[in-house]
């Protein structure tokens, strides 16, 4: 964790546009470059957050147990990163994901269809 006050890379930048459009599929695939590039424990984050994109992917495309699936993921890696590292809300990512769950919980796959694609905030940076 003791890259949190280094700046945010290039290419998690624009991964983190991207995902902010809502295309979380090349969201997805340019956060996986940052991460396949990155040798410090720092590549923990960049995983949480694009595994993070591909949850919602998988919401946009009514897939229930997929999203469930990433969130957990997702989660276990967002956890130990403190409030905000490299200027990325990473607390507040983890409440909207969290949000988001509970919120797909009660629908349930047969009604993921009705979830309202507001809910899928952007993560917030410097």
């Amino acid at each position: 964790m003791n890259r949190c006050s280094a700046p945010l890379p290039a290419t998690v930048r624009h991964g983190l546009e991207l995902f902010n459009l809502g295309e979380y599929f090349e969201a997805h695939e340019v956060l996986e470059e940052a991460w396949r590039a990155e040798r410090d424990e720092i590549r923990a984050l960049y995983q949480g957050i694009l595994q993070a994109a591909v949850m919602y992917l998988h919401i946009t495309r009514n897939n229930y147990e997929g999203a469930v699936k990433m969130y957990q993921r997702c989660m276990k890696l967002l956890a130990p990163w403190p409030e905000i590292c490299q200027g990325v809300q990473v607390g507040e990512l983890r409440r909207n994901l969290t949000s988001v769950l509970e919120t797909i919980t009660r629908l349930g796959p047969e009604r993921l269809q009705h979830f309202d694609r507001k809910l899928l905030k952007p993560v917030r940076y410097e």
